[in-house]
C-alpha cells in the first residue's frame, strides 16, 4: 500500500521561495505509469491542483502557476520536490500530494476522484 507524506516549513515569508517534499513508501516514483501530484486548499476555497510529475520524470505544470513553480524528483530518496518562487499570502494553503494511476489531460488534473492515494496535507501560511 503507498503512502504518501508531506514535508516542509509551516512558515514561509513573502517574496520567498516555497519548497515542499512529498516522501513516498510502499512504491517506487518510477513505477510505470503513475503521475504524482501537488494540489493545495486555500482557505475557505476548492481545491486547486498545481503540477504533477510523471513516473518518466516529465512535468505537467498549472498554466496559472507555470511562471513560478516547478517539480522535481529524487529517484535515490523516493521523493519529488515542489517549488514556488515569490510567495504572496494568496499562498497561503494546505498543500497536498496525490498518486494518479493514468495520464490526465486538462481539466481532468483538477478532478478529487482522479487521484486515489492522497498525503494527510500540510499547512503553509505565507507572512511576513
Amino acid at each position: 500500500q503507498v503512502q504518501l507524506q508531506e514535508s516542509g516549513p509551516g512558515l514561509v515569508k513573502p517574496s520567498q521561495t516555497l519548497s515542499l517534499i512529498c516522501t513516498v513508501s510502499g512504491d517506487s516514483i518510477t513505477t510505470n505509469y503513475y503521475y504524482w501530484s501537488w494540489i493545495r486548499q486555500p482557505p475557505g476555497k476548492g481545491l486547486e491542483w498545481m503540477g504533477a510529475i510523471a513516473y518518466s520524470g516529465s512535468t505537467y505544470i498549472s498554466p496559472s502557476l507555470k511562471s513560478r513553480t516547478s517539480i522535481s524528483r529524487d529517484t535515490t530518496k523516493n521523493q519529488f520536490t515542489l517549488h514556488v518562487s515569490s510567495v504572496t499570502p494568496e499562498d497561503t494553503a494546505v498543500y497536498y500530494c496525490a498518486r494518479a494511476s493514468n495520464r490526465l489531460y486538462g481539466s481532468q488534473w483538477y478532478l478529487k476522484d482522479a487521484y486515489a492515494d492522497w498525503g494527510q496535507g500540510t499547512q503553509v501560511t505565507v507572512s511576513s
